[in-house]
């Protein structure tokens, strides 16, 4: 690969948790949102152009609060994920309005990114480490069917304010990812990480490694995913026609499971921490802030 990488990130989600539109929620006390920290961190670990997967209707909303900011530091390219870019023999149910997952925002950027990529959540703090990692793999060792993604330590990831669903990473002695288990309703009782189980309560091992969909791929991933892609949009609008989506640590753990594609696991020494629930803001803003008064960023990002 002789292409530059290019950071894209995945910034069409509706909120419904959150309770509104979280990519450009504010954090930082100038009124940076997560996803400005993310670009500053990528620009310096290397990447020069980013590319926002949003829904077309938030595109002035994203320009006023992050990109015309950031304009002549980073190359910005928008990228649409539209409901209506689905197999032609597919209908939307009457009533749908959540976006098709994380796989079909993905397919968006399918003819915009022609070489080596990092995707991640707009609204999820990686931490600066995690994209010199990505960004060295993707410079230096990506090949097509060899991917990457940055995993985290499952305790590190939960919120104090409610479940949430991570995808649970096996790898084998050489660091090739094995196999995604996805769980939900997973929970902090008694500092352990635990998920319901059967109408019980299972803890989960404190050195699981998750997904937090901080991906590195090739443009080959477009193919790969596409059948996947449609055969869970064929089956979804027949089980859970409002709300079924195609999510990208699913679509991957499948290619693995088939031996398509090899992800190399990789791992950050920064912790996670992200927006899940409006009532994650505070303590967000608070580790933002001390960061900002430690010198780790400035106290004005551009």
């Amino acid at each position: 690969m002789n292409k530059k990488p290019v950071l894209v990130i995945l910034a069409a989600g509706m909120g419904s948790r959150y309770g509104g539109m979280k990519q450009i929620d504010g954090v930082g006390n100038h009124g940076e949102p997560i996803i400005e920290f993310s670009i500053h961190d990528a620009k310096e670990a290397g990447f020069e152009k980013v590319v926002l997967i949003i829904r077309r209707e938030h595109e002035e909303a994203f320009r006023k609060a992050l990109t015309d900011k950031i304009e002549g530091k980073m190359e910005v390219a928008f990228a649409y994920q539209d409901m209506t870019d689905i197999p032609e023999d597919v209908t939307i149910p009457e009533g749908r309005e959540k976006p098709w997952g994380t796989t079909h925002a993905l397919l968006a950027c399918r003819n915009i990114v022609d070489g080596p990529f990092a995707i991640i959540n707009a609204d999820d703090f990686y931490g600066k480490d995690a994209y010199k990692v990505i960004y060295n793999y993707l410079a230096n060792e990506i090949k097509d069917d060899e991917y990457a993604m940055v995993g985290y330590l499952c305790g590190n990831t939960l919120s104090e304010n409610g479940t949430v669903t991570r995808g649970v990473c096996r790898k084998d002695e050489d660091g090739w990812l094995t196999d995604i288990v996805e769980i939900k309703e997973i929970y902090k009782k008694d500092g352990k990480a635990v998920c319901n189980d059967n109408g019980g309560i299972r803890e989960l091992a404190e050195d699981d490694v998750v997904s937090m969909n901080f991906w590195g791929f090739t443009p080959k991933i477009f193919e790969e995913a596409m059948p996947v892609f449609d055969r869970d949009i064929h089956q979804g609008v027949v089980e859970n026609p409002l709300k079924c989506e195609s999510l990208i640590p699913t679509t991957v753990g499948e290619l693995v499971k088939e031996g398509v594609c090899k992800v190399k696991v990789l791992s950050s020494k920064d912790r996670w921490f992200g927006v899940t629930y409006k009532e994650d803001k505070p303590d967000v803003m608070a580790r933002i802030q001390e960061m900002k008064d430690n010198g780790i960023y400035p106290d004005i990002l551009w």
